[in-house]
């Protein structure tokens, strides 16, 4: 892929044969001429109309067949999504239809676009720059209302908005040193140093939230992690199937069934969520269940929430030993846990009870490994299900949405969902903190003004202020074709 703006380029910016309507986008210097040779307007021609209005025409083919009918709108340079001339055709969604069409605008002088062109024209441009260009890609594959939320607000800027002033900031505080540079025979100092440490403080902070986001932010984007846990044969799969609605995973009421992860996503109430179905925890010298039972805890570990299945039919110094391996391998600070006390269909009631008030009391007790400081009862959930019958799922779903509702509840936080971003906002904290230390330290201001400027570099990045051609292609080569 090579970046070339003076051709004319055409493709669908739908998928074919998926609805009714299909919109096939053209856009370069010639899009009206050419979209004239195709389409016959009934009124005038596609080149004498004025930007933002549409035509009524009809697609011939080289021999006069008529192709199909077709509404044109039209867009005159820089008022369009890529900044150029350019023209929509609405035609039929027949996969015939839009080939025939494609192949007659590319006859007519137009190419192909590459993956991700009209968005990159709309970066080159200067209708967007680069972190917003890539939350176009977000925005059409967003599944869920947070994801969708967080994707559109980076589109329109928001987040470019927080890095251009930090950018701004750091500008100004190494223009002052480089000042200082030219008079360093006179010794002036035009940074007074305790406020230069502070706004450095502040910057620095500002990239550390940026960067803690990313958690949050990838699991709303990819689906919000929740790990189901438990021993072997607890109604690890039968809940997944559950909350699917469909037999997902296999049941069996054999030891060991589940020996890999099974991955699947569901909305609840406009959040997505990635529910992992895990290998049951118990003692077995089985290679394969040993590793899916590794992969259990890793899944345990990276969740942000953790189901802990518990099976109220067994005995109560089993089922103390899985609660147990569970918890442990939470980390409570960051991590969100419901205990699931499955069976209660056919459990004894006092089992409810006593299972019940041993989570309450290691809790108390602060007798569980990760439990060091003290932890209100009511961080951590416990409710009663069947998942066989469906008991306690739809509780199950409401406390599952709430928990990133809370999350969610200030709708002015950035979040940050690209692993591109937080490589950059890390390099950034990484100059800072050098800028701090080493003017704590007495270090010279050129030296201090280099890292300064490494770290606007990193910033500068994300939103392409500086970019390299080979940086700029890896990244609109990975959108689809038509954005």
């Amino acid at each position: 892929m090579y970046i070339r703006n003076e051709d004319t380029i055409c493709a669908p910016a739908t998928i074919p044969g998926t609805g009714a309507i299909s919109v096939i986008r053209l856009s370069g210097p010639d899009a009206h001429a050419i979209a004239d040779k195709v389409v016959r307007c009934s009124k005038g021609s596609i080149s004498q109309a004025k930007g933002y209005t549409i035509k009524f025409g009809t697609v011939v083919s080289g021999d006069d067949t008529v192709v199909d009918e077709v509404i044109a709108s039209v867009f005159r340079a820089p008022h369009s999504y890529t900044g150029e001339d350019s023209v929509e055709l609405s035609c039929h969604a027949s996969s015939y239809i839009v080939s025939t069409v494609m192949g007659l605008l590319i006859a007519a002088g137009a190419r192909a676009a590459e993956p991700g062109e009209f968005t990159q024209r709309a970066f080159l441009n200067g209708k967007m720059d680069l972190a917003q260009a890539e939350a176009v890609a977000d925005v059409i594959s967003s599944q869920s209302a947070a994801a969708h939320r967080i994707a559109f607000s980076q589109m329109k800027g928001g987040f470019s908005a927080e890095l251009r002033d930090m950018r701004s900031e750091l500008l100004e505080l190494v223009s002052l040193m480089e000042l200082e540079l030219d008079f360093s025979e006179e010794e002036v100092e035009f940074a007074d140093r305790s406020r230069l440490d502070s706004l450095l403080a502040g910057i620095t902070a500002h990239a550390s939230r940026l960067i803690d986001s990313f958690r949050l932010g990838n699991a709303i984007k990819n689906g919000v992690p929740v790990a189901i846990a438990g021993a072997t044969n607890t109604g690890k799969s039968t809940l997944l199937n559950a909350l699917l609605g469909e037999d997902r995973a296999i049941v069996s009421d054999v030891h060991g069934t589940t020996r890999d992860t099974i991955e699947e996503t569901l909305n609840i109430d406009g959040i997505l969520f990635r529910f992992i179905d895990t290998a049951g925890l118990r003692e077995t010298s089985e290679t394969v269940e040993k590793i899916g039972i590794e992969r259990t805890f890793k899944k345990i570990s990276e969740a942000s929430i953790v189901l802990g299945m518990i099976d109220l039919t067994r005995d109560f110094d089993s089922t103390c030993e899985t609660i147990r391996k569970i918890v442990d391998k939470v980390d409570l600070s960051s991590q969100k846990l419901v205990f699931l006390l499955n069976k209660i269909d056919i459990a004894d009631i006092n089992k409810n009870v006593n299972i019940y008030n041993y989570i309450v009391s290691c809790i108390n007790n602060k007798e569980f490994k990760n439990i060091a400081e003290p932890i209100d009862v009511n961080d951590i959930k416990i409710i009663e299900i069947s998942a066989k019958l469906g008991t306690g799922i739809d509780e199950l779903r409401n406390i599952l949405a709430e928990t990133q509702k809370n999350v969610l509840a200030d709708s002015d936080t950035t979040l940050v969902t690209n692993q591109r971003h937080v490589q950059a906002l890390t390099d950034a904290r990484t100059s800072l903190l050098r800028v701090r230390e080493g003017l704590a330290d007495g270090l010279p201001t050129d030296l201090a003004a280099d890292d300064l400027r490494l770290a606007i570099y990193s910033l500068s990045s994300i939103i392409g202020e500086i970019s390299s051609q080979d940086v700029l292609i890896n990244i609109f080569s990975s959108f689809c074709i038509g954005k």
